[in-house]
């Protein structure tokens, strides 16, 4: 079930991120259905990471091959 994510810029709620799963709230999972992961959806996982506390995600591409990535935000490393 998707889960819905307020997302704030300069702490001004500037609209609302559907994530598609997200596992016991530590990983997020972004699902795609393209020819391929492409670095736009690299940059959308990202971005949503950043507008969580989750660090690890994982894009699922079930295109013409199934392929995955697994990224990583260390809440460390944030902008605050």
């Amino acid at each position: 079930q998707q889960k819905d994510i307020s997302v704030y810029f300069r702490g001004n709620n500037v609209g609302v991120y559907k994530a598609d799963l997200i596992v016991e709230g530590k990983i997020l999972l972004e699902l795609k259905a393209a020819k391929r992961i492409d670095t736009v959806h690299e940059a959308q996982l990202i971005n949503y990471l950043r507008v969580t506390d989750i660090e690890v995600g994982l894009l699922f591409n079930f295109g013409r091959k199934s392929e995955f990535k697994r990224m990583v935000l260390d809440n460390l490393k944030r902008n605050p």
